[in-house]
């Protein structure tokens, strides 16, 4: 019980900007590090839920919704993936071979292209969250992990691109065989709770497996393999692709 309690300390502490004790990595403790990932996702998804249900309990206006569900992931993460979201932009944009873009991954300035598409993020984010029609409490609370369990599972599924970093670290020290059977297990429960909700739920499903297959091919063509920057990269694309079929869906059914 000590060793998963560890684990998920540290695992908050790694991809999260929330209180978490104070715990010395250990072997132990990190090797199912990445299975503990996806209850970042509950913790976010279930704050998204509260704050949606209070806005509609004072009868808030939608804008005030939409800004604090677009503002509650940043501030819960710290930004931490979105920081790798803006550094693989710049190096997509650069047109460059992998060698390259990797040295642009590993440069701490930002870019004009990393900014266009931050920029290009919120807004997208802000006006789905905003029009969204309505707001399915248990439909989100499952997204948020889903994203999580896919990011993880590319770690210690997809080739790596350099021997070192996160990524390489987090999968070194994984016990990979198992982790993988039980992401992909959650992966199916996750999705399959998702399809339960109805059409937004199963587009939502579609979407993410969808950036999952692109950012394979992606991490491979473009820079020769996996690493956090592009981890980043996929959980941030694949929420806002989420967002954006479910609030798609919801109108269709409206209609």
């Amino acid at each position: 019980m000590r060793t998963i309690l560890e684990t998920i300390a540290v695992s908050f502490s790694m991809f999260s900007a929330l209180p978490a004790p104070q715990v010395a990595w250990t072997e132990k403790n990190t090797r199912w590090l990445l299975a503990a990932f996806p209850l970042v996702g509950i913790v976010i998804g279930g704050t998204c839920w509260g704050w949606a249900t209070l806005c509609g309990t004072l009868a808030l206006p939608n804008i005030l919704r939409g800004a604090g569900l677009t503002l509650i992931p940043v501030l819960f993460t710290g930004g931490v993936h979105l920081d790798g979201y803006a550094d693989t932009w710049d190096a997509l944009s650069s047109h460059a071979p992998p060698e390259k873009k990797q040295e642009i991954l590993k440069d701490p300035r930002l870019g004009a292209f990393a900014a266009i598409h931050l920029c290009g993020y919120f807004t997208t984010a802000f006006a789905l969250w905003t029009a969204l029609p309505r707001y399915d409490g248990p439909l989100f609370l499952l997204m948020f992990p889903l994203s999580r369990t896919l990011s993880a599972l590319a770690v210690v599924a997809f080739p790596l691109a350099k021997d070192a970093g996160l990524a390489h670290a987090f999968a070194t020290a994984a016990d990979r065989g198992r982790l993988k059977f039980l992401l992909t297990v959650l992966v199916v429960l996750l999705g399959g709770g998702l399809c339960l909700r109805g059409l937004d739920g199963g587009t939502a499903v579609l979407a993410a497996l969808g950036v999952f297959a692109c950012y394979h091919r992606m991490a491979k063509k473009q820079f020769g393999g996996l690493s956090g920057d592009l981890a980043g990269w996929f959980l941030q694309t694949a929420e806002l692709w989420m967002l954006g079929v479910v609030c798609l869906a919801q109108y269709w059914e409206a209609f």
